[in-house]
């Protein structure tokens, strides 16, 4: 991922009238007017890294060296970005997991905020690991996506930005199921349960009295709720971040709007995007996140119940209507909870880089 310098223009008159009003331009205005300089107090922008994009709306990337060359995004710097993003959304949508969890479950009684963060400390221990596996893998196997499969210069810019998007993050939906399928596990075990004080109790009891393979129980719905979830969310984030440049440079996708194109819009929009991918997300798997709570969630000293008879049951039993219960708090959660990701992702990234090359 190559980063260059970002500039800082903006016009220096504003025309407010209907006739001539503009978002994008105002919004830049009204922003030097009120700091001195377009949006001084924003940090610089950093995009995820992605070999090759479409030659659509793009944001020059700052320099994180004085050297003449240009730097690279390694594992290490997804590792350590990836971590931090993943303790911020996990902090930020705990207590909204939480609430979906009793919807899904039917638990009853009345949630106090303390209980609202129940069962965080196994998803934010393993958040650090998680991101870097996702953030890691995705932009693995999209550089060998390109080296590999499709040459750069052969690619159908139309359709294979889409494809590979889709197909790279499948795979790390994929990877990232070995952390997440236990640690989800031990979580619910813990927001359902009035016995268990903490993740600890509960991996401990799980290992104790079952074995370790207990801890992977609902493996398989997990599978296919993360992989197609992966999939999707890369794709439709890059599409959507892609629109709302495009929207902010007024329409124009020419190298001319893209060199004038101001920091805070790429941060604007990679907020937007990852918020509504998210959302997007979880509406399309939604239902089978219900079948694998309640597999998760069901008697260990039993046989895991399967995934189709699991989804017989509760239509048998609520109807239709239980395999979206909860969803309403789920969106409501991943707006915020992906939005976040995306930007301290990449804010991090630059300064990890920038402190690797000690700048």
């Amino acid at each position: 991922m190559k980063r260059k310098d970002l500039p800082s223009s903006c016009p220096e008159t504003l025309s407010t009238s209907p006739a001539n009003f503009d978002l994008p331009i105002y919004w830049d205005g009204l922003a030097k007017s009120a700091y001195g300089s377009t949006y001084a107090f924003l940090p610089d922008f950093t995009e995820h890294p992605k070999p090759k994009r479409r030659p659509t709306v793009q944001v020059s990337k700052p320099e994180l060296s004085n050297s003449n060359q240009e730097d690279d995004v390694t594992f290490f710097h997804d590792f350590v970005a990836g971590g931090v993003a993943g303790c911020a959304s996990v902090i930020v949508g705990h207590p909204f997991d939480s609430m979906k969890v009793r919807q899904q479950t039917n638990a009853t009684g009345t949630a106090s905020i303390r209980s609202l963060f129940r069962g965080m400390s196994a998803p934010l221990s393993a958040a650090t690991a998680i991101n870097a596996v996702v953030f890691g893998s995705y932009g693995g196997a999209s550089r060998f996506y390109d080296e590999y499969i499709q040459a750069p210069q052969e690619t159908d810019l139309n359709h294979d930005p889409w494809q590979k998007s889709w197909v790279c993050g499948s795979f790390a939906g994929m990877v990232q199921c070995v952390i997440i399928a236990p640690m989800e596990h031990v979580k619910l075990r813990v927001q359902t349960s009035a016995e268990l004080k903490g993740s600890r109790q509960a991996v401990s009891l799980i290992v104790k009295n079952y074995g370790v393979p207990k801890l992977f129980q609902g493996w398989w719905s997990t599978f296919l709720r993360e992989v197609p979830a992966f999939g999707l969310y890369f794709a439709s984030y890059d599409y959507m971040k892609d629109a709302c440049l495009t929207y902010l440079s007024g329409g124009d996708s020419s190298a001319e709007a893209a060199a004038q194109m101001n920091s805070s819009h790429a941060w604007l929009a990679s907020a937007m995007a990852g918020g509504s991918a998210g959302c997007l997300t979880w509406g399309f798997v939604y239902p089978i996140d219900v079948i694998k709570t309640h597999i998760q969630i069901a008697p260990l000293d039993q046989p895991a119940p399967r995934i189709l008879t699991t989804a017989q049951k509760i239509i048998q039993t609520a109807g239709y209507r239980a395999l979206f219960r909860g969803l309403g708090i789920t969106l409501i959660r991943a707006f915020p909870v992906n939005g976040t990701i995306f930007p301290v992702y990449e804010f991090t990234l630059k300064k990890v880089v920038a402190w690797e090359n000690g700048n």
